[in-house]
């Protein structure tokens, strides 16, 4: 690795993708933040990206260009921190958008698998980071969960180093997208939690007890450039450490 190592950083955009953006530059990493072109996120974004000194990149979502991007660049780390929701899928249904480009399959399978892609095309050798969920397991008959059972195992058989991270409930008041029925759920499974650590259920509740963007993002970065955690799952208790 490099004095200074490199990141690159697909969703960027995110909730949880600004707080790695972060936490990459407090640690002294040339971090590539990477905005879809067009994405209407890019003018609030930009700004913030450049305060704490991230170099914005706007490849398109096309392999060849994702390719060229990742073979000048040389990224010691790549973060797939990628997902969509049924509500933002249904918003744009309702602008005219075709729904199956935007839909769980296309985005958090599709777009992730062809930044694998690009990655092994490139002949670099970055940790490739990827943010899972929770609960994952093969045969789920969750779409959502599904498509992250199915990548979790190509990326396994890729022969890129890896680290995933299944965290739980990503929350926290300085949300900016409005997700009432998940903060709801977060807090009525904490409270649960709770009662059962109180319990003795200690490593139940520390697995299944919500995130703040800030504490995933520390931990996603800190452990992409440890040594001990190439090619391991790491479950939610383990990105609170």
């Amino acid at each position: 690795m490099s004095a200074m190592p490199t990141a690159f950083v697909a969703g960027a955009t995110g909730y949880t993708g600004r707080e790695v953006v972060r936490a990459l530059r407090a640690r002294g990493v040339e971090t590539h933040a990477h905005v879809r072109p067009g994405s209407a996120a890019l003018e609030r974004v930009e700004p913030l990206f450049r305060e704490v000194g991230a170099q914005l990149d706007t490849t398109p979502w096309d392999e060849t260009a994702l390719i060229a991007t990742l073979a000048r660049i040389r990224p010691d780390a790549v973060f797939a921190l990628l997902g969509t929701t049924k509500a933002r899928t249904r918003e744009a249904s309702k602008r005219g958008d075709d729904p199956s480009k935007l839909g769980y399959e296309a985005v958090d399978y599709g777009l992730t698998a062809m930044l694998l892609r690009a990655v092994r095309a490139a002949e670099v050798r970055p940790r490739f980071v990827y943010l899972s969920s929770a609960g994952v397991k093969e045969g789920s008959t969750n779409a959502y969960l599904e498509v992250r059972a199915r990548f979790e195992r190509e990326l396994r058989e890729s022969g890129v180093p890896y680290t995933i991270a299944r965290p739980s409930f990503i929350t926290g008041p300085d949300r900016e997208e409005d997700r009432p029925m998940e903060r709801l759920g977060s807090a009525v499974a904490d409270a649960g939690l709770g009662l059962l650590g109180a319990l003795g259920a200690k490593k139940l509740r520390d697995r299944y007890r919500s995130n703040t963007a800030g504490t995933l993002g520390a931990s996603l970065v800190r452990h992409a450039f440890e040594a001990t955690s190439a090619n391991v799952v790491l479950e939610s208790e383990r990105l609170r450490d």
